[in-house]
């Protein structure tokens, strides 16, 4: 369903884009190889859906292809969220089956599903500078845009920027992870070797 406010073309074609995005023809959303980056796309228009993951279908980054996921509303996304944690950016619209579901989703990624590695990008088709930098202050989002501003060209940037990001964020994850595995076992050696010489 579409919402008054949302234009179904709203993704404005850069002219050195759309030479080379002509030449596209139908792909697979994954291919062989490296494995690729997850990109939800949350929206409730259809078309919005189908423009994005076209603009999108010929990205390469890292030497790794873009796959895409796809919901419909507030609640499908955090299924699909907590169903796959690998998710490195959400492209997410505020309204949907209210005015206020992308905001919702926005704020139970960090804190119901408690995921701070993925990137967050709010996309509206209400245009508003307070209410645009409310949001930023106020929801932990990586980048917000208006639909009708967001050209094909302005899209690549803001992923490929999402997905470095996420690439750096989650490196630093994993050492802390093993940081952490590996002061727990020096923990449990020194605790060892203090019941041996206490023996």
């Amino acid at each position: 369903m579409n919402h008054n406010d949302e234009d179904t073309d709203w993704i404005i074609e850069d002219d050195a884009v759309a030479g080379a995005e002509s030449a596209l023809t139908d792909q697979p959303e994954t291919a062989p190889g490296p494995a690729t980056w997850r990109i939800l796309i949350v929206d409730d228009d259809v078309d919005v859906h189908v423009v994005t993951k076209f603009s999108l279908s010929n990205v390469c980054f890292q030497g790794r292809r873009l796959s895409f996921l796809h919901a419909y509303s507030g609640d499908e996304a955090l299924t699909v969220l907590a169903d796959n944690p690998d998710i490195a950016l959400v492209l997410l619209d505020v309204i949907m089956e209210t005015s206020d579901a992308g905001l919702i989703v926005a704020r139970q990624i960090r804190e119901l599903l408690h995921n701070t590695l993925v990137r967050v990008v709010l996309r509206t088709g209400q245009p508003g500078q307070a209410l645009e930098h409310s949001i930023i202050l106020d929801y932990d989002i990586n980048d917000f845009w208006c639909k009708t501003d967001l050209t094909t060209r302005k899209l690549f940037t803001t992923v490929i920027a999402s997905l470095r990001a996420y690439e750096g964020l989650q490196q630093a994850h994993q050492q802390t992870v093993q940081l952490r595995a590996e002061l727990e076992q020096a923990r449990q050696l020194l605790a060892a070797a203090k019941q041996v010489s206490n023996a």
